[in-house]
């Protein structure tokens, strides 16, 4: 069992905050470009019509959010919120080079209280974020209250292989080659120490979904991807306005 982990709301915004200007390198190396496609699945989970209002919660840098923004099928306007300053302000600068600061606003606030209206979004992505948070039911709650009824929801996270041989090996990339190449490069002593106890203690295929299930969403799939190193979680918003299913 994984020792418990520190995941109060000032602690991780504040990790996130040091690692900020070297995180996107970091995702690209060490997840070997796959994120990029990753992203864009769960873009596509969403079945986008053009004419959706989308939260990318937990944005991060914003590369979901652009993967949402995409001409052509995207969402009309992308909400990201993210509790760490200097991660929005990477956002900030992609976005304005790329052109998009008219269709995604961004907004400085907690997982767990989300600053929009009951039922406000069409559909809800959170991308390698949902084991940050302090309390997940309560981010999933929030999800709940701000998705419209029948919106979908795509959440990316990491998992562990369970597959013979490559498990064990995977592990011990993750331990101790994962979070010597990310103190070398992002220069911060913990942060990829983090992520790989963060994982550890995180509930993965099933698990997830019962937490999804007991959120209140419906038609909820778990899909392996990489041999379970990443999963995507795809639900549907059921209910009715308001109700928060927990």
């Amino acid at each position: 069992m994984d020792r418990v982990i520190d995941k109060t709301p000032h602690r991780i915004a504040a990790m996130f905050d040091a690692i900020a200007g070297r995180y996107d390198l970091l995702n690209h190396l060490l997840s070997g470009g796959l994120d990029w496609w990753w992203r864009a699945r769960a873009a596509r989970a969403l079945r986008l019509t053009g004419d959706e209002r989308v939260l990318d919660l937990c944005t991060g840098t914003a590369d979901l959010a652009i993967a949402l923004s995409r001409r052509g099928g995207g969402a009309a306007r992308v909400v990201g919120v993210d509790f760490a300053a200097r991660m929005l302000d990477q956002a900030a600068g992609k976005l304005r080079a790329r052109g998009l600061c008219g269709r995604v606003s961004l907004v400085r606030a907690d997982a767990m209280h989300v600053p929009l209206p009951v039922a406000s979004v069409d559909a809800a992505t959170i991308a390698f974020g949902i084991r940050n948070v302090e309390d997940p039911r309560r981010t999933l709650a929030e999800l709940h209250r701000v998705v419209r009824p029948g919106g979908r929801i795509a959440i990316l996270e990491f998992g562990m292989p369970t597959l013979p041989g490559l498990g064990p090996l995977y592990r011990w990339y993750f331990r101790c080659v994962l979070p010597r190449v990310g103190r070398l490069i992002s220069r911060h002593d913990s942060a990829y120490a983090y992520l790989p106890a963060s994982v550890g203690a995180f509930p993965s295929g099933a698990g997830f979904r019962e937490l999804l299930d007991d959120a209140g969403f419906v038609d909820t799939a778990a899909v392996r991807m990489l041999l379970g190193v990443v999963y995507l979680y795809a639900a549907t918003r059921g209910g009715r306005d308001g109700e928060s299913g927990l």
